[in-house]
């Protein structure tokens, strides 16, 4: 007569596991630590108790990454966003807590500053590529957590609290900053006053020339959304900062052009829009995404179909940051 296989062990409630998964972290052993995470909230996910498993991974990437594990921390933090995704969980401010305390959790570590010696380069270079791989670990995470918020009930851009979120980290974190992208999430975000107090910030360190760019661009970028009301608020915003620092923003032609702008597209005045486009040509030409940025808001506010075929190419850039 053949043996009944014994059937499998009960899973115990995560508490359990997430205590004797914490004792593992603090012994140091990080490697083991997250072996054990990723495959004993596996176990859970298969046996359907998805909050479970979220709670066991959502413990470990916050202790991950509070002891330095970078690599680990983000790469349970995105396994917790695809369990959402698998297990269908609709977005909502629990969960978006959640996904905060995760990110808080990213560290912020200053660059090395002052540095001369051959050591001290290297130092340096060290502490920049530690800087990128922060970066690109906490992008994935936030990207990953934007798309899910999209599908499950966020707006269809994904949730704004993820965009500032990461806006934010990729200007204060990032050791090449690139703030065309830092704007895009930005203007998804749902904070245009912190969006301009980083674009004063930048003001103040960037190259001579760039400071107007980068207003108009944020500007553009959320009239090209259709959304004046941030656009208007970015815009007084920067006006009071201008004003406290006794810095006149009117100098440049390009902050004239949108001064003039704003007021345009409160009113049905599709001819006083394309006269503003002739005038301030040169200006505008000096980047070429503001060109396409301005056939979108002419679609957008004016119902001005685009006809080139070939338009459309840096909006997919712009789509590709997502």
């Amino acid at each position: 007569m053949s043996r009944q296989r014994p059937g499998r062990v009960p899973l115990p409630p995560a508490e359990v596991n997430i205590e004797k998964l914490e004792d593992v972290i603090n012994e140091g052993n990080y490697y083991g630590a997250q072996q054990m995470y990723k495959s004993i909230s596996a176990r859970y996910l298969s046996a359907q108790r998805h909050s479970e498993a979220l709670d066991i991974l959502h413990s470990g990437a916050c202790l991950q990454l509070k002891n330095g594990q970078v690599t680990c921390g983000s790469e349970l933090a995105v396994i917790f966003v695809e369990t959402l995704v698998k297990a269908k969980v609709s977005y909502d401010d629990d969960l978006l807590d959640r996904i905060r305390k995760i990110y808080k959790t990213f560290p912020q570590i200053p660059l090395p500053q002052d540095l001369g010696e051959d050591d001290d380069m290297q130092q340096l270079n060290e502490a920049l590529g530690a800087a990128k791989t922060r970066v690109e670990c906490c992008m994935s995470f936030l990207k990953a957590a934007i798309k899910w918020s999209a599908e499950f009930g966020a707006h269809r851009n994904g949730s704004p609290e993820i965009h500032a979120m990461l806006a934010e980290y990729l200007y204060s974190e990032s050791p090449e900053l690139d703030m065309t992208r830092v704007s895009y999430h930005f203007v998804r975000g749902n904070n245009p006053k912190k969006f301009a107090s980083t674009l004063v910030n930048f003001m103040g360190k960037c190259y001579p020339g760039e400071e107007d760019l980068a207003i108009a661009r944020g500007i553009l970028m959320y009239l090209s959304m259709g959304n004046l009301r941030d656009a208007n608020c970015l815009m007084d915003e920067l006006k009071k900062h201008a004003q406290y620092k006794e810095h006149d923003l009117t100098q440049s032609d390009l902050i004239q052009f949108i001064s003039y702008l704003l007021p345009t597209l409160q009113r049905d005045a599709l001819p006083l829009f394309n006269k503003l486009r002739t005038n301030y040509k040169s200006c505008i030409d000096r980047e070429p995404a503001f060109n396409e940025l301005l056939d979108e808001i002419a679609e957008l506010f004016y119902g001005v179909q685009r006809r080139n075929p070939l338009q459309g190419m840096f909006g997919d850039i712009f789509k590709m940051m997502g």
